[in-house]
Formats: C-alpha cells, sequence, structure tokens
C-alpha cells in the first residue's frame, strides 16, 4: 500500500510542528511520499513566509541603495525561520549556500514565482533531512507548457518514472518549471495540487491532506457554531462546495485523482487521532444528514430581462449572454422564467461596465424591462442524499421564512445535488444557520 501525504503551512510552522509531522508519517510505513507547503503562521499576527518572501522580492525590484538594507534584514529574517526550525529539529543541515543562490536570482530578478516557490523548496529540503528521504526538487518534475497551463501529461511521465525508482522521497509543492526551465507556480495552495499529482503518478491507495482541521465541517464554523463534520463526502459534492467559498482544499486538486479513482482524507496534524473527512468517487454510504454542506458568497448583482414571449424567440439567451462575454464579465448563476431570464454576476466586476451592458441587451434583444439588483448572497445547498428526500424544497423555503430571510431566488440543478438560494448580503449568516438548524440540529 502506498500514501501520498500533503502538510499544509501550518503543520510546518514551526519545530514542534514538525516533530507532530514526523510523528504522524514515522506511525505509518506506508506514508512514503511527502508533499510540504512552506511554513505557515507560528502563533496570530505572525507572517507566512511565502508572504515574507514575496516582499522580500518586491525590495529587491526598486534598486535603491536605502532598499538594500531592509532587503537584506528580511532574508537573514526568512533564514532565521528556518534556521529555528533546524535547530529544534538537532538537524545539522546548512542552508546558507542555498540563501547565497537567492540572493543572486532575486538580485537578477529572476521571478516573482520563483520567489514565491522558496518557501516550499526550502522546508523540502529540512523535511527530506528530517526523515531521511530522498529530495526531489519540483522543478524538475512538474511542468507547465509555454502558456502557462499546467502539462499534465509530461509530468505524468516524469514524475512516474523518477519515483518508480524511488521507494520514498520529500516533493516540495506549489511550483515546476515551463519548458526554458523558469520556475512556475500553481495560484495559492496549490500544495494541495502538487500532492494530487504525485499521488496519480504513483498510483497512491489514499492521498492524505494533513491541515489545521478535522476535515470539511457542514457549515463555515465563523457563522455556526461547532458545525458537525462531513465523514465522507464525493468529488461532484466537493466542487459545488468549494466553487461556492469551502476552502479547505484547493479546488483544482482533485482532476489528478479523480481519474484514477484515489480517494482523498483531509486530516488535522494537532489532532491525529480524528478520521477527518474521506472524498471519494461515489459511495453507497447513508449519508448522516439529508444535506453534506452548505457554503455561499456574498456580493452579487442580478440582472433581470423581461420580454413577452421571450421563450419563443431562438437565440435569445445566446445573445444576452453575447452581452455579458463582450464586456468580460462571467456569469455565476442563470435562472429563468417564461418570460424572465435572470443573470447573476460579481458585483465589483460588474459595476464599472453596468451601463455599457444594459445598452448592449437593448440593442440585442429589445427587452420589455431591464432591472438591477445588488448587495445579493448565493448560498449552496448541497448533498447526494437531496436526491432520495422528499420536500428538501419546502423545508428550506420553511427554515427561512422562521428566520424572517427573504428569497430572492431558488433554483435547483438537474442533478439534484445541489440547490442555490439568492438572499440580500445581509441575510446571509441567517440563512446558512437556519438551513443548518433544519437539516442538521433538528436531526440529532
Amino acid at each position: 500500500m502506498k500514501k501520498v501525504v500533503k502538510f499544509g503551512g501550518s503543520s510546518l510552522a514551526s519545530a514542534e510542528q514538525f516533530k507532530k509531522v514526523g510523528y504522524i508519517i514515522r506511525q505509518d510505513d506506508t506514508r512514503r511520499y511527502v508533499v510540504p507547503s512552506a511554513p505557515g503562521k507560528r502563533f496570530a499576527g505572525d507572517t507566512k513566509v511565502t508572504d515574507m518572501l514575496y516582499s522580500c522580492y518586491l525590495l529587491a525590484l526598486r534598486e535603491e541603495e536605502e532598499q538594500e538594507e531592509e532587503f537584506e534584514a528580511l532574508l537573514q529574517a526568512i533564514k532565521e525561520r528556518y534556521d529555528e526550525i533546524i535547530s529544534g529539529l538537532g538537524l545539522h543541515l546548512d542552508l546558507e549556500p542555498e540563501f547565497r543562490v537567492i540572493r543572486e536570482n532575486f538580485s537578477r530578478k529572476i521571478g516573482r514565482d520563483y520567489a514565491a516557490s522558496r518557501g516550499e523548496y526550502l522546508n523540502g529540503l529540512v523535511m527530506a533531512e528530517y526523515l531521511g528521504y530522498e529530495f526531489i526538487d519540483a522543478a524538475e518534475v512538474i511542468f507547465f507548457k509555454e502558456s502557462g497551463n499546467f502539462d499534465a501529461r509530461k509530468t505524468n511521465r516524469v514524475l512516474s518514472e523518477r519515483l518508480s525508482s524511488c521507494e520514498r522521497a520529500v516533493i516540495p509543492g506549489f511550483y515546476g518549471a515551463l519548458p526554458n526551465g523558469k520556475i512556475k507556480t500553481f495560484s495559492r495552495g496549490g500544495s494541495d495540487v502538487t500532492g494530487s499529482i504525485v499521488a496519480k503518478a504513483v498510483h497512491a491507495d489514499l492521498y492524505e491532506n494533513w491541515t489545521d482541521v478535522s476535515g470539511f465541517l457542514v457549515a463555515d464554523p465563523g457563522i455556526v457554531k461547532n458545525p458537525k463534520a462531513i465523514d465522507v463526502i464525493t468529488y461532484r459534492e466537493l466542487r459545488e462546495l468549494s466553487y461556492m467559498g469551502a476552502t479547505v482544499l484547493h479546488e483544482d486538486a482533485i482532476f489528478p485523482v479523480r481519474g484514477e479513482g484515489i480517494p482523498i482524507n483531509i486530516r488535522n496534524t494537532n489532532a491525529p487521532e480524528d478520521k477527518g473527512t474521506l472524498i471519494v468517487e461515489a459511495t453507497c454510504r447513508t449519508p448522516r444528514f439529508t444535506i453534506t454542506g452548505i457554503a455561499g458568497k456574498r456580493d452579487f448583482a442580478s440582472i433581470t430581462i423581461e420580454k413577452a414571449m421571450m421563450n419563443g424567440q431562438v437565440g435569445f439567451c445566446h445573445k444576452v449572454l453575447g452581452v455579458f462575454a463582450e464586456n468580460d464579465i462571467s456569469i455565476e448563476h442563470m435562472p429563468s422564467g417564461i418570460d424572465t431570464l435572470t443573470v447573476f454576476v460579481h458585483q465589483d466586476e460588474f459595476e464599472e461596465k453596468e451601463q455599457k451592458v444594459i445598452a448592449g441587451i437593448h440593442r440585442a434583444v429589445e427587452p420589455d424591462l431591464v432591472e438591477l439588483e445588488s448587495d445579493l448572497a448565493l448560498i449552496a445547498v448541497v448533498g447526494r442524499g437531496m436526491k432520495a428526500t422528499r420536500g428538501t424544497s419546502g423545508r428550506i423555503f420553511s427554515a427561512l421564512a422562521h428566520a424572517n430571510v427573504n428569497v430572492k431566488m431558488i433554483d435547483q440543478g438537474s442533478s439534484e445535488l445541489n440547490i442555490i438560494i439568492g438572499v440580500r448580503n445581509h441575510d446571509f449568516d441567517a440563512a446558512i444557520r437556519a438551513i443548518y438548524d433544519i437539516f442538521v440540529t433538528t436531526q440529532i
């Protein structure tokens, strides 16, 4: 059996956290491939190493004499973060040569992505030394195309070949290389993606993603007090929740393992005895509750277009969507009726172009009325159990009515996996609490 284990920044922020990670890995001989993030915050108010590296690189770009001293001081502070970890682990590892290379490359203005990636790179060196595992630089096995898009085929071929002869290894997360050898990073949280890529390459039995929470929760703990944990969630449910704001796992991390049928287990470094959340392709396990999770986002605007006999006009929706495309505005949701069509967009994207969009809609479809509404929120209620349960929408309406929340829109996907609800921004928290209570609290 083979497991790939990825540890987030909070799990590797200090020597004490490193020791917890070392204990977890050594407790299970099948945890053979390790993907570390850069050191995160050690305490409230602390700064992540990645953010320190960004700041340091910006100082290097300025080329001002008075900035040189500040640059050297910040680079030394970053080195001290690593030296503190190395000393706390009792290792004999000197990173001074690595920092000389970093200093030189920063002065050459080698790139922002290179700067950001050094946190994972250095932490990978420390982790490999601590575990006695082989270190593999991600730039040698993770590849991007000239366009900047991830090169999945080449990566899987090279990485599989490299790891086939390597029993245990540490591969830093978050970055890879372009065809010219220049460092390229994934978006923030991209170490999750690296872990998934490695799991696919070695045909892992399980991909464990260790962080500072015991898996996914049914709702945001900042809104619902002590929400229940999700035991098992499918990839489709996870995608819906991640898209609507749930951020425990980078949403792109599921694609490499999904095609291989490799489960992901979200675990807590600080509570390794917790089983966490298992993410799977499909399951016959009966969910604990009708819903799996609730997530949402604020700050949307809606554009409602009314036109008599709209449903009889071929291409009406296509013409409307073309107006938004011409203005580079992405569509979030689009419920419709016989004579109405409503488009939900991100308010900050729309506000600057609203008059151009309205004019474009008038030219494209000659509507009877165009109505705008702002400060709206969208909430996704997701769950494979909803398909087999009658009256789910009715229970949502009832719960929101009890909480005095006015529903602006409700729409169910054709898969019956999710229901999208539109409310005003100021009703967002109350709506989520009401939905949680009706489906979770009252069933306990």
